[in-house]
């Protein structure tokens, strides 16, 4: 497999002075995603857990939303200068009788690290209808376990402890476990990752976690949560106002500024149970 990190030497100036230090940096490399033997994008990404990142990355598609829809998952030849295998291809199978995405949505073949939604033809041809409906809430997160979630991720980050240059995507349950963490360059790669783990761990629709995630609450995020029937996205930062408009259609609980003893509910907040 690929690495995650990569040593480097840095000229650092501190305290009024020049040093020579290493440093290490979080790995980012393409990989090209390929369904049924035929190129379908290439994202950048951090090595690790690529399995996951496909799988994750065709729910949030609307291509599978079940681990019986996929039927293999294999890298394919590639190698670098030195003839290594560089992992850096992986081929998705689906099963017979799901169908392909519609050739009609217009994709490029290229998406960065920091945007899950390039490349589409429009705002409306990424608002697809979630498998997932989202019903309103029997079951409640108190607030002091949703305030303590971004504390836990950071806890648990340890490419982040090592690089400083990754996000993180947590799964929770309502009593604030920890299920999953994933990391990445990309925020979207992050949550794509968990998201296909739980899928091929047969693990869909998450109905009854939170997923919190170390940036802000963008629009890809949570779409990609709504298809993966996340009920709470809960982010450090803010939301924009799409990802607000799409959280209230989608009767998802957005949560954003969770940081310390203080949070933003921005939409569907009967999902939070404040201090008794």
């Amino acid at each position: 497999m690929g690495r995650l990190t990569q040593r480097v030497r840095v000229t650092r100036y501190r305290n009024d002075k020049f040093s020579q230090r290493e440093d290490q940096l979080a790995v980012e490399e393409p990989l090209e995603i390929q369904l049924n033997g035929k190129a379908f994008t290439i994202t950048m990404r951090t090595p690790g857990d690529d399995f996951d990142l496909v799988a994750g990355f065709l729910v949030s598609e609307g291509v599978i939303f079940h681990a019986d829809q996929l039927e293999t998952l294999r890298y394919c030849a590639g190698t670098d200068e030195q003839g290594r295998q560089t992992f850096n291809v992986v081929e998705a199978k689906l099963a017979p009788g799901v169908p392909l995405p519609d050739t009609a949505i217009e994709r490029n073949v290229y998406t960065t690290s920091a945007c899950g939604i390039c490349g589409t033809a429009s705002i409306d041809a990424v608002e697809k209808t979630g498998q997932f409906l989202l019903p309103a809430p029997k079951q409640t997160i108190e607030l002091e376990t949703l305030l303590a979630l971004p504390d836990k991720l950071r806890d648990a980050q340890s490419l982040f402890s090592k690089t400083g240059g990754v996000h993180a995507a947590g799964i929770f349950d309502f009593d604030g476990n920890l299920l999953d963490l994933k990391e990445d360059v990309g925020r979207h790669n992050a949550v794509d990752k968990v998201v296909g783990a739980a899928l091929r761990a047969g693990d869909l629709p998450l109905s009854h976690t939170v997923l919190q995630v170390s940036g802000r609450a963008s629009f890809e995020l949570v779409q990609k949560a709504w298809m993966a029937g996340i009920p709470i996205l809960s982010a450090v930062s803010a939301p924009s106002s799409l990802a607000r408009d799409l959280a209230e259609r989608a009767n998802l609980t957005l949560a954003g500024f969770s940081r310390g003893d203080s949070i933003n509910l921005y939409t569907h907040p009967e999902r939070v149970t404040p201090h008794s």
